[in-house]
């Protein structure tokens, strides 16, 4: 919200795998959420939003100040730091700097 972004948060999931939805005015974007236990940045994710229309997955490193902000994919894995992740240490700056990459 601090960076211009409307912020609305679903009343009830109900499948949709959308934790946010969030708007920069013309444009939505449904956003899925992720805290995880990663070791290092070859971590893998697991796909839990399959046949969703899902924009986005935001991942926080649960033991660490970094995440990342990746296009929801297709396959069932993927590691955290593929191609087309992008990384950001936990910072407001650094969070809107990777979500706007992307």
């Amino acid at each position: 919200m601090q960076g211009g972004w409307q912020v609305f948060i679903p009343i009830l999931d109900n499948a949709h795998q959308t934790d946010l939805l969030v708007s920069d005015g013309p444009h939505y974007y449904r956003i899925q959420v992720k805290t995880v236990d990663a070791k290092d940045e070859t971590h893998v994710i697991e796909n839990r939003w399959e046949d969703s229309n899902l924009d986005c997955v935001v991942c926080f490193a649960r033991n660490s100040n970094w995440g990342y902000v990746m296009p929801a994919f297709p396959e069932k894995r993927r590691k955290i730091n593929a191609d087309g992740h992008y990384r950001f240490q936990q910072s407001k700056t650094q969070f809107l700097k990777a979500f706007h990459t992307l």
